[in-house]
């Protein structure tokens, strides 16, 4: 019995796995959940589960989790209590958002546990912390995300992939806004811009998906997974989703990995690693799949996918800098403050104001990309346009 721990347990990822582990509970057991807010959902998934102990991030919602749950569970309070649940299962699944998942991340990879990863933040602003930890006896960092659990499936068909290796190719719904130009997008609403066509998200990774910008963190992401080099890693479009990543070889063979759209396949991959689950989460009919396409991205409409790229390529702290400018920039077109074709000339703006600090220290991290943020804020606060 692998025993799991689910770190965001009532978000969208924390709510797919718990699907999973219904679907095969005589392989998988929640030893640990935890939720930063939504303490009803949590207590009811503790009384499902019966796990040994509960976190809930905010402090004064703590007596009412103690009160809600199964007799002798244990109840910890803040990110410390996430970041100790993230020492108690065999895999920890991060699916907490933002810089409150960098400690979990950590906690986890420190302790030599099988880390299921869905918290960009972790790779993208830190990936020169993670790193080492990935050396760690008994770490392993398995990918929560469908493009690089199809990477990591992909590379696993060779047996020497590193030397073998030709390219990775990342690939991209497109969004909402696939086909259109800029002169198309200069006054396009938010509900346009939620409006995609293939997955169904919250509304920042949906904007960031109408920008590229999410494809570009992605190719961080991949960067820093799989140790390739931003030369060898491309953005395809293929708006039917049905083709999740792809590998070229030396020998110009490539290999896909294929399913319909469904989170709680590489959710159950990451679970089960090196062995897989039973259940067919994302199983296609094919005698429905009546042809596939792929086109190359606009990269001059959709700018956010080149800055990802510069941003990684600069390394250090820019890509916390970038993530924070473009985390403030898609809040700002949300509220109405700036317009989405505002979105990449900010981020753009702001990176050219990253001041080369190295990734050497949280703290660093935390202060780049709260710089990246108010190069962005400090601007459209007054109603400018950019930074």
């Amino acid at each position: 019995m692998t025993t799991v721990a689910v770190l965001g347990a009532t978000g969208s990822i924390g709510s797919q796995t718990a699907d999973v582990v219904r679907a095969e509970p005589d392989r998988f057991d929640i030893t640990a959940l935890a939720a930063w807010s939504s303490v009803d959902q949590l207590i009811e998934q503790a009384k499902e589960f019966r796990p040994d102990a509960v976190a809930i991030g905010e402090s004064d919602l703590a007596n009412r989790l103690k009160a809600g749950v199964p007799a002798g569970t244990e109840v910890l309070v803040g990110e410390a209590g996430f970041e100790e649940l993230a020492t108690r299962a065999d895999v920890i699944v991060n699916g907490v958002v933002g810089f409150a998942g960098l400690g979990v991340t950590l906690a986890a990879l420190s302790s030599g546990r099988r880390l299921a990863l869905a918290n960009k933040e972790s790779l993208i602003a830190a990936g020169p912390l993670v790193r080492p930890l990935r050396l760690v006896p008994g770490a392993e960092l398995i990918p929560v995300d469908s493009e690089h659990c199809a990477l990591h499936q992909c590379l696993r068909a060779d047996n020497d992939a590193p030397r073998h290796l030709e390219k990775l190719l990342l690939t991209a719904s497109g969004g909402p806004f696939r086909g259109r130009n800029s002169a198309d997008l200069k006054e396009v609403t938010v509900e346009q811009a939620l409006e995609h066509p293939t997955w169904s998200m919250g509304p920042k990774i949906t904007v960031d998906s109408s920008t590229l910008m999410n494809k570009g963190l992605e190719v961080i992401e991949a960067h820093e997974l799989f140790d390739v080099p931003y030369e060898k890693i491309e953005v395809v479009v293929h708006p039917e989703s049905i083709v999740h990543s792809m590998a070229t070889f030396t020998d110009g063979a490539t290999i896909a990995q294929l399913s319909e759209p469904d989170m709680r396949l590489p959710i159950g991959y990451a679970l089960a690693y090196p062995d897989r689950i039973r259940t067919p989460f994302g199983a296609i009919d094919w005698s429905e799949i009546k042809s596939l396409h792929f086109e190359p991205p606009d990269r001059e409409t959709f700018r956010c996918l080149d800055l990802a790229y510069e941003a990684g390529r600069i390394g250090g702290t820019a890509p916390a800098w970038m993530n924070g400018a473009n985390e403030a920039a898609v809040e700002a077109f949300l509220s109405g403050t700036i317009l989405w074709s505002e979105i990449a000339p900010s981020i753009e703006r702001a990176l050219e104001l990253h001041d080369g600090a190295t990734a050497d220290s949280v703290d660093a991290i935390v202060r780049a990309d709260r710089r990246g943020r108010e190069c962005v804020r400090s601007k459209s606060a007054h109603g400018g346009s950019g930074v």
